[in-house]
């Protein structure tokens, strides 16, 4: 009876899964496969993207070169993107960056020639998602529009104006032709260009009436003509803003303007720390509370992939939020949880924003946020990586490694699956393989309990509820956990595991399999086939079974901190708790993204391994370690020899065949102290008797203006109007006779500040804060002698924090009203200083937003090469502050004070080195100040100790000189009469002995002082 039971029940296995096969055949015959009519090389369906006939998980994170402006750091980034099992990335390019005024489109000089991320692409392995705008958002200054475009006299922007398609034309047309050289239809790694930048514009009023847009559907056609006319031939991609705009996809409607493959963007735990902000798109902020996109999907796009172009890697960090960006709120945690959501959801095709945030030096950012981009991102800003990273890690070397996730169908979704109502699941399942994937979640994912249960899942040996044979699978905290069913490794088969695969590799026609669980949980596999197992390792692994049937071979687990090794018959089985997971790499042999098996070899214990190449029975493997490390590499048999960073190894080979060797760490790194400082005055515009009809200086007199916010009084003070564009402008006033005050409505942004002065005497400050972006000050005259004779000079310095993003593009930067009080005259004139040289940008570069129009800025005192000699020796007090030993700089008065010192600095090669500012305020001091920081004439610091909490500021090498002398200057603006007092330090962040040279980085990049500064006095 027994066995008679087994053949029915076997029976009926057969026949489900025939029933399943003729099913999914039916499934993917519905599903056609597109093209962009330009190519076959990319192609997509309902599934995935294809790349020649091959389906791949696009998995990929986005960088910006323009917030890291040395080339030779960006190998570090991207080496980092490949190692953590990316497929790819994304990167928006900037306008703004790239076109200092309406006549130039730079993409040579420095840190503009873009051609090198093309290339370190191919190189490395990584396809690339091209984002050229030309609006991007990415909290930057007019949303990467350049600013000269604000002042209303291109029309409102982001529509098919003449004027504004005039202007966006030429730095389009170079960015397609550029990206057009390197597309993967000639051989490169170029996969998409995207158009626009969450323009879900296409419809009027709701999606769902489809009324078209014709204005943005004919900007979006000029883009798109635009984009073929200079060479694209990769597929068009869009990406929504939210779930409600259904735009630019074909399977939506057949209006104008569709792209080849539209996308959603997603941030389902807030874009920003401030979470009080978050309660329009997705509704109040609920921590750890997913989305549903599955219906979407099938809603807008259903023969569409499911990509995203866009799903949160982080939130930015807005003025007075927290030192260190969002950790609370999108930590690994967040990471484990929601990318694993994505996959539950059949999204094969996403990028995380940020993967590496970088900084915002000099004027890039907007109001929204302060000078770090950290984003809380994997990569963090001083280019550290930590357990966000390594957690991404863990799925993207899994999902670069599961081809049948490629495609899959939904086979169902609850609490069915389950033996805990507390538990849920989604079934996805590939209709050609059958291979099954279920990724599992707490029903209510803004829990974090502790869930133990079992889990009901259909396999070729049929039905099974799993674990089998003893144990839980758990779901301790914000977790989940994708269980994966006739699992597809080399020439075997995983029929089923409760431990999450990490990778695989097949080594001499034999593969390793590699499975991971929090530490000290249990695991369940079984390998189909298999009949024989053994412990070769047993590191932190207890209550170690095999257990025969007729499918296979199971054996099951307990894995606590370490790595332990198995074999089932021919196959080894590498066990990880999280921690010995979190350093565990696959580094790939081959440039090919896709890095086929046997393609890529196996190394654990590293802080990070870039690379591996394979010479004969040679294997270098380059990376970085932060301490004395054991180096263990899974490789083929014919490897004898191991280099770590071109050092060879002493090694040792293990019974379970892998090779070991003890690498030393790097020694610690002690910074020099800064020595002595020079300091000098930089407000001499204050005083009457200041020149201002020099270069530097224009009339600001128009009476007119293009720009829809039209001034409360004449003449129109906006600093756009006149040519400058960046942080800090010096308006003067003049009038004749007397008056009692003077009226101020000043516009810059949140954060925004400004100060005013009458014939050198102090008026007063408005300070800023983190909400306002336009501020009023009646200031009055009362203690100040007003001149009947000679012209009275009003001076007012307002530094405005960037240009609002999207519609706010426009909104202007100055003084929207001012009016003079107990005057019959009010002004006679008003002269504007900025930035030096204004739009002509002395210092292409560095670039059009790194310098301010302070008077030593105008002058270049912040460069390399100033002789300073003839200033004032600054008073200062060496002291420690947060274990940085640190100078204070004081002085007294409202003034504006500059700051020097020179420290040369030696650092030793094949070292990673990253090295931080530190600016705070000493105890007891005021805090009505702002500063700014300039390290080799790089603005790379806005500290405003009354707002914001940000004092930690990365500098990168190659700004700072590891192997010579650099500059460092402090520019401090005291907004009282109390004057200011900072404390200036630096610390390592930290040290790696490392492939990547840091030392060297930056020839050509830090230009010095030249005699025409002097003409901007």
């Amino acid at each position: 009876m027994a066995s008679l039971a087994r053949l029915i029940a076997g029976l009926g296995i057969i026949l489900s899964f025939l029933s399943l096969s003729a099913t999914a055949d039916t499934e993917v015959s519905q599903w056609p496969l597109h093209d962009d009519g330009f190519n076959k090389v990319v192609q997509w369906d309902h599934y995935s993207f294809q790349i020649n006939g091959q389906r791949i998980f696009i998995f990929s994170g986005e960088f910006h070169y323009w917030r890291i402006p040395v080339p030779g750091l960006w190998r570090d980034i991207l080496e980092k993107i490949k190692a953590a099992g990316f497929t790819a990335f994304s990167f928006y390019s900037s306008w703004g960056y790239h076109a200092p005024n309406n006549y130039t489109v730079d993409f040579s000089t420095g840190a503009h020639d873009i051609t090198p991320i093309f290339e370190l692409a191919k190189e490395i392995g990584l396809y690339i998602i091209v984002r050229p705008g030309p609006y991007i958002n990415a909290e930057a200054s007019a949303g990467g529009f350049p600013l000269w475009l604000t002042t209303g006299e291109y029309g409102s922007l982001r529509n098919n104006d003449t004027r504004y398609t005039s202007a966006w034309k030429p730095y389009f047309t170079e960015m397609s032709s550029i990206t057009s050289k390197h597309q993967v239809t000639n051989g490169e790694n170029a996969l998409v260009y995207q158009i626009e930048n969450e323009y879900g514009e296409q419809w009027i009023g709701s999606a769902s009436e489809r009324v078209p847009n014709e204005t943005a559907i004919a900007y979006m056609e000029l883009l798109e003509a635009n984009a073929r006319a200079n060479g694209i031939r990769v597929p068009l991609t869009s990406n929504d803003p939210n779930m409600d705009s259904h735009s630019w996809g074909s399977d939506w409607s057949s209006e104008g303007g569709n792209v080849d493959v539209a996308g959603l963007d997603s941030y389902p735990s807030c874009w920003t720390c401030d979470l009080s902000q978050c309660t329009s798109t997705n509704g109040a902020y609920i921590p750890f509370q997913v989305m549903d996109y599955y219906d979407y999907f099938q809603e807008s796009q259903p023969t569409l992939p499911e990509f995203m172009p866009e799903f949160q890697g982080g939130s930015y960090n807005p003025w007075g939020g927290p030192e260190g960006g969002c950790a609370d709120n999108t930590d690994a945690d967040f990471a484990n949880l929601f990318y694993r959501w994505n996959i539950g959801q059949r999204v094969t095709a996403m990028s995380l924003y940020m993967l590496f945030g970088g900084t915002n030096w000099g004027a890039i950012a907007a109001p929204v946020t302060a000078s770090s981009y950290d984003y809380s991102a994997p990569i963090s800003e001083d280019r550290s990586i930590g357990s966000k990273y390594y957690e991404t890690k863990l799925l993207a070397l899994f999902t670069r490694c599961a081809r049948d996730l490629t495609m899959t169908n939904l086979a169902g979704n609850g609490t069915q699956y389950t033996d805990n109502a507390a538990v849920r699941a989604y079934e996805l399942r590939n209709p050609d393989t059958n291979a099954g994937f279920y990724a599992t979640f707490h029903s209510n994912t803004s829990l974090s309990t502790n869930e133990a249960f079992h889990l009901k899942i259909n396999t070729s040996a049929g039905e099974l509820t799993v674990p089998r044979y003893g144990g839980m699978i758990r779901l301790n905290g914000h977790q989940s956990k994708i269980v994966v069913t006739d699992f597809t490794f080399g020439s075997k088969t995983l029929l089923y595991s409760t431990a999450e695969v990490l990778t695989y590799e097949v080594f001499d026609d034999t593969p390793t399999l590699v499975l991971w669980v929090p530490t000290g949980e249990s695991g369940e596999f079984s390998v189909k086939g298999a009949k024989q197992g053994s412990t070769k390792k047993c590191q932190g692994c207890s209550n170690v079974k095999f257990i025969k049937d007729e499918s296979g071979l199971t054996a099951s687990f307990t894995q606590s901190y370490g790595m332990s090794v198995l074999e089932l018959d021919d196959v080894r089985v590498v066990l990880l708790d999280r921690t010995y997971a979190y350093q565990f790499w696959a580094p790939a042999l081959t440039n090919d993204p896709f890095v086929p098996e046997k393609e890529s070899v196996l190394v654990q214990g590293p802080y990070l391994v870039r690379n591996a190449r394979l010479s004969g029975s040679n294997l270098d493997v380059t990376g970085d370690i932060v301490d004395t490390t054991t180096l263990e590499v899974f490789a083929p048999e014919a490897v004898k020899r191991i280099t770590w960073n071109g050092k060879s190894l002493e090694t040792h080979r293990t019974e379970y065949g892998s090779l070991k060797s003890l690498v030393s760490g790097p020694k610690s790194i002690t910074l020099p102290t800064f020595g002595s400082w020079k300091s000098n005055d930089s407000l001499p515009e204050r005083f009457p008797s200041y020149d201002a009809t020099g270069p530097a200086w224009v009339d600001a007199n128009h009476m007119t203006t293009l720009n829809p916010r039209a001034p409360t009084s004449l003449p129109v003070l906006y600093a756009d109007e006149y040519g400058f564009h960046n942080g800090v402008r010096l308006w003067r006033g003049y009038f004749n006779g007397t008056a009692t005050g003077v009226f101020l409505n000043v516009q810059g942004g949140t954060a925004f500040g400004f100060s005013a002065w009458l014939n050198g005497h102090f008026l007063g400050s408005y300070l800023g804060d983190t909400a306002t972006e336009q501020a009023n000050l009646t200031l009055s005259f009362s203690n100040v002698t007003v001149s009947t004779k000679t012209p009275n000079v009003l001076l007012v310095v307002h530094d405005d924090t960037g240009h609002d993003e999207t519609t706010g593009a426009l909104n202007p930067r100055g003084i929207l009203d001012s009016k003079l009080l107990g005057s019959s005259n009010g002004f006679s004139h008003w002269r504007l200083a900025g930035t030096a040289g204004g739009e002509s940008n002395l210092d292409p570069v560095r670039g059009v937003y790194n310098e301010d129009g302070l008077y030593g800025e105008r002058v270049g005192w912040h460069l390399p090469g100033f002789d300073a000699s003839a200033w004032t020796s600054a008073s200062r007090i060496q002291t420690v502050v947060n274990g940085t030993r640190s100078s204070v700089l004081s002085f007294q008065g409202a003034t504006v004070r500059f700051f020097r010192t020179i420290v040369p600095l030696n650092l030793p090669s094949n070292r990673d080195i990253s090295i931080s500012f530190i600016l705070s305020t000493p105890t007891g001091s005021t805090a009505s100040y702002r500063a700014q920081l300039f390290v080799n004439g790089y603005q790379y610091g806005r500290y405003n100790p009354h707002i914001g909490n940000q004092v930690v500021y990365p500098v990168p090498a190659g700004v700072l000189n590891y192997d010579g002398d650099n500059t460092i200057a402090v520019a401090v603006w005291a907004q009282s009469e109390e004057g200011a007092s900072i404390s200036v330090g630096w610390r390592v962040n930290y040290v790696t002995d490392s492939s990547l040279e840091v030392v060297g980085l930056g020839e050509g990049l830090r230009p010095g002082w030249s005699a025409q500064r002097e003409r901007f006095a």
